[in-house]
């Protein structure tokens, strides 16, 4: 009496038929297996570390045990497991896969967290016409990186007074590694600089590959340049180049509103910082490209220290001028450590600077 199939054993031979009538597949298709499966292993990895909520010791143990999986699911495809082994490992994984990713699904963002000083309140604004008001500018005073005084406040600006816009690029980890700020400057002298950042949990420090998972929400933080751009230079001690924006009045004026309204949105529906498409260097693309939609994606974008580079290309910096010469002439760091309590820090850091006459 024959012996029957059934519909997966038919499907099974017909795929291994498949492989010997047509053999140059088997190699491309393991080479696949074996990539995507490496591929999964490190994520899955990563993943753990940094989102297990769980002691250190803990999670490498857990780690260890995703990795022999891994390791043996990579056997069995490449027929190294002895018989009895290599049949169930490639489903223990999957199945362990699948329950990962139920749970990294699981994870979402939040504004309930004991989040560090500098981040703790969100802006808020309201605009009347002209006429906004800010809720949680910042205006801390710093002596050192751990060393400040807080101090919130509610300011009120007049946008027919807009008169300019900066890009400062605050350099932390060589030189192709940089932090975004965009600041403002108004008829009156005032000045206020919009930054995103991670919003780090008190106790936090900022990872450049936990921010691939899930590490860190985002946060606009509106503050004064005495403030963001000081802390920059003289408390934490990096470089910080300053160049002035080649923007016309109704320009400057929609990407203001345009932080603004992304401040409003993250207010409502909170979001995790990631490393390459949400950070301090996308938001300023991003509005850029709002005002002119025909700007290109570029390595630059991801490579932030040479983001100056790429907005001098595309007409973003003011006219006239060598980008060298900008670049040097805008190098404020000397200027701001040079300043004193009371000095007029925004004027300071602006000296020689092309473009800027106020």
């Amino acid at each position: 009496m024959p012996v029957s199939h059934t519909y997966s054993d038919s499907l099974h031979m017909a795929a291994l038929t498949s492989l010997d009538t047509l053999p140059w597949l088997r190699w491309p298709l393991l080479l696949v297996a074996l990539l995507l499966l490496l591929v999964l292993g490190i994520w899955g990895g990563l993943a753990l570390w940094y989102q297990l909520p769980s002691p250190s010791w803990l999670r490498v143990v857990v780690i260890g045990a995703w990795s022999v999986l891994g390791l043996a699911a990579l056997g069995a495809l490449c027929d190294w497991l002895p018989s009895g082994v290599g049949e169930w490992t490639p489903a223990a994984f999957v199945l362990c896969l699948v329950t990962l990713l139920a749970w990294w699904t699981s994870i979402v963002p939040s504004h309930q967290r004991v989040w560090a000083d500098d981040v703790a309140q969100m802006l808020e604004s309201r605009v009347e016409g002209d006429q906004v008001t800010l809720t949680n500018v910042r205006n801390f005073t710093w002596r050192g990186e751990d060393d400040y005084d807080i101090n919130w406040e509610t300011r009120h600006y007049d946008l027919s007074q807009l008169r300019s816009a900066d890009l400062v690029l605050s350099y932390w980890m060589g030189p192709a590694i940089a932090h975004t700020l965009v600041s403002f400057g108004f008829a009156d002298g005032r000045r206020l600089v919009f930054s995103l950042e991670i919003r780090k949990e008190k106790g936090e420090a900022f990872s450049a590959i936990g921010g691939f998972f899930r590490q860190f929400e985002t946060v606009i933080v509106a503050a004064d340049e005495s403030d963001i751009i000081r802390t920059r230079t003289n408390a934490r001690g990096e470089d910080v180049y300053l160049y002035r924006l080649n923007l016309k009045p109704e320009q400057l004026r929609a990407v203001f509103l345009g932080y603004l309204d992304r401040a409003a949105e993250l207010h409502g529906h909170p979001r995790f910082y990631n490393t390459l498409t949400s950070n301090c260097t996308t938001i300023v693309f991003e509005l850029a490209r709002s005002l002119s939609p025909t700007l290109p994606l570029d390595y630059r974008l991801l490579a932030s220290g040479y983001f100056a580079n790429y907005a001098f290309d595309h007409g973003g910096l003011v006219p006239g001028h060598g980008f060298a010469e900008l670049k040097q002439a805008g190098h404020i760091t000397a200027r701001a450590l040079a300043t004193k309590p009371g000095d007029d820090f925004a004027s300071a850091i602006r000296v020689s600077v092309p473009g800027i006459s106020d």
